[in-house]
C-alpha cells in the first residue's frame, strides 16, 4: 500500500484520479462497457439470447456470457467488449471481400468459372505438456476473430453464392456427460446457433460429410489455410474433398489480416483497456522493486497484478533483466537477483478479451541511475520521443520508415555523447552505428496477437485503426572494447503502444506507464523511504 499511494502522487494528473489504480481487485470493463445494458441489449437485438440464456444454467455452455459472468460480459455482448452483431458483420465482410477480389480476373478465376467461395477457419486444439497435464489453451486468434467462440477443436465453415448470400456453420463438439465431468461444460451444436448467431451448427463428426455435399453442390473456391491448422482430421478431410474434386486450396491470410490490422471502435477500447491493465501493473511492480529480489519474483508480481486486473494471463513470456542480462534482447530466464547498481528492464504485457499489450520499462534496482545509466537512458527517452513524434510525416509514414530513423538518430545521439567515432557523417555510416547497438526492429503491429498480423509487410503506409509499437533500445555488451568501460553490460529499452485513431490522432495506449527518469527515481526512492520507515517502527515496536 506504501507503493501505491507514492505511485498516485508520481503518476500524471489525467481526467480522474490515478489513485484508483490500487482498487484493482474490483473488477472493471473497458470503456466500451460503461452505457446502459438494457438498452443496449435492446437495440443490438440481443434480447432474444438474453432471454435464452437467463433459461439456462449459465455453467452448461462451454464459455462465459453475460449471464453466468455478469461482472466481465454486458447483455449486449457475446464475449467482453464485443457483440455479436460486430462478429456477424466481420464474417459477412470478409466473404465478400473475398469475392470482390475474384471478381476482378473475371468470370474465371484459379481455374473454375464460379463466383461461390468457401473457406474454413479451425479453431485451435488443446496441448499438453506430458501425459494428461495440459498447457494453458488459448483460441486461434482468426477463428475466435470470426467466431467468439472459445471452445477447441471447433471448425468455422461460410460460403458466400452468386447472389453475395452469406453463410456460415459451425462443427462444434457434442454435449457429452462423461467428458464435460471431467473437463468442464461444452455448448454443443444445439445452442451454437443462437449463442454465435451462426446459419447451422453441426456435431464435429458430420464435418467431412457436410463439406463433400457443400463442395459437390457449390463447386466453389475454396480458402483454407493448410499450414496454420491445428486439427488433424480437419486437415484429412480438406485435403481428400479438394482432391477428389480436383480443387486448388487457396490462402485466407491475407484477407484476415488487412482486416484485423484495422481495429474497429470497440477493438480500440479493448487495447486501451489491455494496455492500461499492463501500464498500471508495470507502475506498480517498478515501485515495489528493491536489491535482492529475483527477477523471477517482478515476473510473478506483474503477472499477478494483471491476473488481478481481469487479465485472462501475460501476453508472452516476460522479459525481467537485471544487469548485464538486459543487453540481451530476449532474455527469459528470468533467475538471477538484483544488486544495487543494476538497471532492472521489464518486457511484459498482458491478455484482456483477446487482445494483447506489450510495454517495455527500464528502471534502477536501487532507485538512482548512476551517471553512465543516466546518460544512456536519457538518450533512448529522447530518442522515442522523436520517433514518436515523426509518426505520419516524413520519416515516419511506416513502420520500416520508423525503423530507418531510428537507426539513423540513434547513430547521431551514440556519437554526441562519445560512444562512437565522429569521424564519418556519412548516412549509411551513422545507420549502420546505430543498428549495431540496437539490432532490432523499432515497431510491429499489435492487436490480438503481440506480433500481430505478421503477413503484412512494414513497407504498408500507417492509416486510421492500425496499433502498434515503438520500441528504441541500446544494447552495449560487456565485451564491447572499443565503449568506454562505464558503458559496458548496460541494456536499456523502452516500449509503448500507439494507436492512429479514427480521426487521425497518434494516441499513446501506454501512456499510463511512467516513463520519466526523474519521476521514476522519485517513484522507487520515496517508496523505498517508506517501507524502511516502516519496517524500522516494526523493529522498534518488537
Amino acid at each position: 500500500m506504501i507503493a501505491l499511494k507514492n505511485l498516485a502522487r508520481c503518476a500524471p494528473k489525467r481526467g480522474r484520479s490515478l489513485a484508483e489504480i490500487s482498487k484493482f481487485h474490483q473488477p472493471q470493463r473497458c470503456n466500451s462497457q460503461a452505457s446502459s445494458t438494457k438498452d443496449n441489449a435492446t437495440t443490438n437485438g440481443t434480447s432474444g439470447l438474453v432471454n435464452l440464456l437467463n433459461k439456462l444454467d449459465g455453467p452448461r455452455l462451454g464459455q462465459p456470457t453475460c449471464v453466468s459472468h455478469p461482472h466481465l460480459i454486458l447483455p449486449h455482448e457475446l464475449v467482453p467488449g464485443l457483440t455479436l452483431a460486430e462478429f456477424q458483420q466481420r464474417r459477412i465482410e470478409l466473404m465478400q471481400k473475398i469475392q470482390s477480389y475474384a471478381s476482378t480476373f473475371g468470370d474465371n478465376y484459379n481455374g473454375r468459372s464460379t463466383k461461390n467461395h468457401m473457406l474454413i477457419v479451425g479453431a485451435a486444439s488443446k496441448k499438453y505438456m506430458s501425459g494428461k497435464i495440459p498447457y494453458v489453451f488459448r483460441q486461434n486468434s482468426d477463428f475466435y476473430y470470426l467466431t467468439g467462440c472459445l471452445e477447441p477443436d471447433s471448425v468455422l465453415v461460410m460460403t458466400i453464392d452468386q447472389g453475395s448470400n452469406v453463410e456460415s456453420m459451425l462443427f462444434m463438439r457434442p454435449k457429452d456427460a462423461h467428458a464435460e465431468l471431467w473437463d468442464g461444460p461444452r455448448t454443443g451444436p444445439e445452442l451454437s446457433v443462437p449463442l454465435f448467431g451462426v446459419t447451422e451448427a453441426h456435431s464435429l463428426s458430420q464435418f467431412e460429410t457436410i463439406l463433400g455435399k457443400l463442395v459437390t453442390g457449390l463447386k466453389p473456391h475454396f480458402w483454407f489455410d493448410l499450414k496454420s491448422c491445428d486439427l488433424q482430421h480437419v486437415k484429412d478431410g480438406v485435403i481428400k474433398t479438394g482432391s477428389t474434386e480436383n480443387i486448388q486450396l487457396l490462402p485466407v491470410h491475407t484477407f484476415l489480416e488487412a482486416m484485423r490490422l484495422l481495429k474497429s471502435p470497440a477493438e480500440m477500447d479493448l487495447m486501451r483497456r489491455t494496455c492500461h491493465i499492463a501500464a498500471q501493473s508495470i507502475n506498480e511492480v517498478m515501485a515495489e522493486t528493491r536489491p535482492g529480489q529475483s527477477e523471477h519474483h517482478l515476473f510473478a508480481s506483474v503477472d499477478f497484478k494483471c491476473r488481478q486486473r481481469n487479465a485472462s494471463f501475460l501476453a508472452y513470456p516476460p522479459v525481467v533483466a537485471a544487469g548485464r542480462n538486459a543487453t540481451i534482447i530476449h532474455y527469459v530466464d528470468n533467475s538471477q537477483l538484483l544488486q544495487p547498481q543494476d538497471l532492472v528492464l521489464m518486457d511484459a504485457g498482458c491478455e484482456y478479451g483477446g487482445y494483447t499489450s506489450d510495454i517495455t520499462r527500464t528502471w534502477p534496482a536501487s532507485g538512482t541511475f548512476t551517471d553512465p545509466q543516466r546518460t544512456l537512458y536519457e538518450m533512448v527517452s529522447t530518442l522515442q520521443s522523436d520517433i514518436i513524434g515523426m509518426i505520419g510525416s516524413t520519416g515516419g509514414e511506416t513502420l520500416d520508415q520508423l525503423f530507418q530513423s531510428t537507426c539513423y538518430r540513434l547513430g547521431k545521439y551514440l556519437q554526441e555523447i562519445g560512444l562512437v567515432s565522429r569521424a564519418s557523417d556519412d548516412y549509411k555510416t551513422v545507420v549502420s552505428q546505430g543498428y549495431r547497438f540496437c539490432p532490432h526492429h523499432v515497431s510491429h503491429y499489435l492487436g490480438m496477437d503481440v506480433h500481430d498480423t505478421p503477413n503484412i509487410p512494414r513497407s504498408k503506409p500507417l492509416e486510421p485503426g492500425m496499433v502498434f509499437t515503438v520500441e528504441p533500445g541500446v544494447y552495449i555488451g560487456e565485451d564491447c572494447t572499443d565503449v568506454p568501460a562505464e558503458f559496458r553490460g548496460i541494456g536499456i529499452r523502452i516500449e509503448d503502444d500507439l494507436l492512429i485513431s479514427q480521426d487521425g490522432v497518434v494516441e499513446v495506449l501506454t501512456a499510463g506507464c511512467i516513463k520519466d527518469r526523474q519521476r521514476l527515481e522519485h517513484l522507487c526512492r520515496q517508496a523505498s523511504v517508506e517501507t524502511d520507515s516502516v519496517s524500522a517502527s516494526a523493529s522498534d515496536s518488537a
